[in-house]
């Protein structure tokens, strides 16, 4: 049947929704559009006058969709060169979803993304309707087709997971901007003393290349290892300026709600480096450098003013 613009109208309604949703669930911004315009056509081809609540039926479909999407993703990523993290989002854009209260704004937040990874897909969808988007377990136990009491169990189950492996109290935005500022005069300054009394004592430093861009197949592990490696990463060098297409100029913006640092060249994003910051250092550099999970940040960039870059490098 053919939809009438009412029907067009109601699904462009809930877009927003829907897309916030499959960001979380599959941590591609790509990924997340495809499976929202997916949904698009499912809802094209049914008899939606029969459809009681939109919204839940739009949901459902999409979730079981990104769900699916998981489980061949789970193999594709068995293969990927290198780590694999999420793309990340820019400030400001629309796919970030809520972000009212403490538990939207982690949900979406860089470093809970990377441990949704470990989640089954059952758990991931559980936790993200449940903590991003607030569905009664009544609810979220039609669109999984679960009991109610599944879904609780699934969803303290998954809660406990997260738990145990988010980062220790962070710092506010004021103190991390301090923080940021601080490393950059240490990451440029040639020297990896400044770098390590940043650091927390199990530092880590992980990026995505894709196998586009160098990226070390294995977390660098520790202070000293962390704090070498930076140092490194910040040392000027032709190769480097190669891959990135020039020398980039370094931002401070917000990448997942939380402080980034940003390298672009030419208006094109060539990284985007999300840390962890908590109270007792910089317990995590997450950089993403895959040129294929940057497109959407580079469209970001371009659409906003973000003043003059910090400094140059390489």
């Amino acid at each position: 049947m053919a939809l009438t613009l009412s029907d067009v109208d109601r699904f462009e309604a809930s877009r927003p929704r829907l897309e916030a949703i499959a960001y979380r669930l599959l941590g591609s911004a790509s990924e997340a559009e495809d499976a929202v315009q997916e949904t698009f056509l499912r809802w094209q081809a049914a008899d939606v006058d029969r459809v009681e609540v939109p919204e839940a039926w739009l949901t459902k479909v999409l979730t079981n969709l990104c769900l699916n999407q998981l489980t061949s993703a789970r193999a594709r990523r068995e293969t990927y060169v290198g780590q694999w993290l999420p793309e990340p989002l820019l400030a400001g854009d629309p796919m970030l979803g809520p972000g009212d209260t403490a538990e939207q704004r982690e949900s979406v937040s860089y470093a809970v993304l990377v441990l949704l990874e470990r989640l089954s897909p059952n758990e991931r969808a559980v936790y993200v309707l449940r903590e991003a988007f607030d569905y009664p377990h009544r609810e979220i136990a039609g669109i999984l087709d679960i009991t109610e009491s599944a879904s609780q169990q699934i969803f303290h189950r998954a809660r406990k997971h997260v738990a145990d492996g988010k980062p220790r109290t962070e710092v506010d935005e004021a103190a991390a901007r301090r923080v940021i500022d601080e490393f950059l005069a240490a990451a440029t300054s040639g020297r990896t003393e400044p770098l390590v009394r940043l650091l927390t004592q199990d530092a880590i430093a992980v990026g995505d290349g894709g196998g586009k861009i160098p990226a070390r197949a294995k977390a660098f592990e520790g202070a000293l290892a962390v704090a070498t490696f930076i140092r490194g990463l910040f040392k000027p060098g032709e190769a480097k300026r190669a891959y990135a297409g020039g020398s980039p100029e370094i931002h401070v913006t917000a990448a997942n709600g939380r402080p980034a640092v940003v390298a672009v060249v030419d208006g094109r994003v060539v990284g985007v480096m999300c840390l962890e910051i908590t109270a007792e250092g910089i317990a995590a550099f997450r950089n993403q450098v895959n040129p294929d999970k940057l497109e959407r940040a580079t469209r970001r960039w371009a659409a906003t003013d973000h003043g003059e870059p910090l400094l140059r490098v390489f």
